[in-house]
């Protein structure tokens, strides 16, 4: 995660999306096109449904150069910080839900990682406004998590105006990720929004052609969030 580029607009697949049983080969479908994977860890508790944990972390190490954004959707995320740092995960995002925020972003930070904090549809921003200069990303989810194909929550795209203002006003080193429902179209409406990151699941895993799937997400992103350049 370099210390600038916060405005450039990435596309972050998550591979949640996809086929698990030759990920490394799904994953390098992918990477020619983007810097950055999104890995989805759920466990059970804080949402209902389970996913993977760091052995798959470092398994597929090897197999990718990408930036591992690594969302801990967990109850006890700090438990795993170390073992996610030696996977080789870059980054965690753990959720402002779960309390003890200050504490949990000191000890990623002990770890040697990059932190995110991510708020889900129905909690509000002032929630996370009071960490927002020390953290590294702030993840805006636009649908419930849980579940990868769930629909856009438009509702979202207030909070995500919000951040953007306090993080140009504050001139923070901040990425404003965005997750949940994402495509060509919604990506248009977060990056007008100030969303510069944008999670995309099964928009891009089930598409046939990746390459062109990315492409619209990205170009559709790029020409509503910096409207400038065209």
């Amino acid at each position: 995660m370099e210390n600038d580029g916060f405005q450039k607009i990435r596309i972050a697949p998550s591979i949640l999306s996809a086929d698990f049983s030759v990920l490394a080969e799904e994953m390098a479908s992918v990477e020619p096109f983007v810097d950055w994977l999104h890995i989805d860890v759920m466990d059970g508790h804080f949402v209902p449904n389970l996913t993977i944990g760091p052995p798959v972390v470092k398994a597929i190490r090897p197999h990718s150069k990408a930036f591992f954004d690594a969302h801990l959707m967990m109850t006890n995320p700090e438990e795993y910080f170390s073992a996610f740092a030696s996977a080789g995960a870059d980054s965690v995002t753990f959720h402002v839900e779960t309390g003890d925020t200050g504490n949990r972003i000191a000890a990623a930070r002990e770890k040697g990682l990059k932190v995110g904090l991510a708020l889900n549809p129905d909690t509000a921003y002032d929630a996370v406004r009071p960490y927002l200069a020390s953290v590294d990303l702030l993840l805006v989810m636009s649908v419930f998590p849980g579940f990868g194909g769930q629909s856009f929550i438009a509702d979202v795209l207030d909070k995500i105006r919000a951040a953007r203002l306090d993080i140009d006003r504050q001139g923070l080193k901040v990425f404003l990720q965005v997750d949940g429902g994402i495509n060509a179209e919604t990506a248009a409406l977060a990056a007008a929004a100030g969303a510069r990151i944008f999670v995309a699941g099964s928009a891009v895993f089930s598409a046939p052609n990746r390459a062109a799937a990315i492409e619209a997400i990205y170009s559709s992103a790029q020409k509503a969030g910096m409207p400038e350049l065209f």
